[in-house]
């Protein structure tokens, strides 16, 4: 789970090999993560990523959970234990480098080889952000989609941005 957290990490309006990322999007998203034994987990929710270092992940399904991170600390909000877990980031995925290495493979479909992972880029028809595929860490197979992408040119609210949670949550520390 947290491989894909931190692809979104560094986003900002870049513009390499015909990819364009915003300064900020908001997208419902759907996820496939496939363990070496051909066991795949589904996950559904909403995304909402702003101003390079700040991101939102809401899953809604199979549970509910939140993961949150302004660049320096995940937070890891799970509604169903009612725990909050903080994590601080030691190192980030640099999707800057990972989209100047991306190479069109076939129309909308670009291929990019960064720190040992080969990533699978499809845009759609309006060159938004549409999936993103890897092997993560532990050789899972991670499929990300975006539903009903939407581009912005500013920077979303903070308080958006931002983990929710009841003060009686027990909080770890890692």
């Amino acid at each position: 789970m947290f491989s894909k957290m931190i692809l979104f990490l560094m986003f900002h309006t870049f513009v390499f090999a015909q990819i364009i990322l915003p300064e900020s999007f908001q997208s419902d998203f759907k996820q496939m993560v496939t363990n070496p034994k051909g066991k795949v987990l589904h996950y559904e929710g909403k995304v909402y990523f702003s101003s390079m270092q700040y991101f939102k992940w809401v899953y809604l399904k199979p549970t509910q959970k939140e993961v949150c991170t302004d660049g320096k600390e995940i937070l890891v909000v799970d509604h169903d234990l009612e725990q909050v877990s903080a994590y601080y980031i030691s190192k980030g995925l640099e999707i800057s480098k990972v989209l100047q290495k991306a190479t069109l493979y076939r129309k909308n479909i670009y291929l990019a080889n960064y720190d040992e992972r080969q990533y699978t880029i499809q845009l759609d028809d309006k060159n938004r952000l549409q999936s993103i595929a890897y092997y993560d860490e532990l050789d899972n197979k991670v499929q990300i989609i975006f539903i009903d992408m939407k581009y912005t040119k500013t920077a979303l609210p903070k308080k958006k941005m931002q983990c929710n949670y009841p003060k009686a949550y027990d909080i770890i520390r890692g």
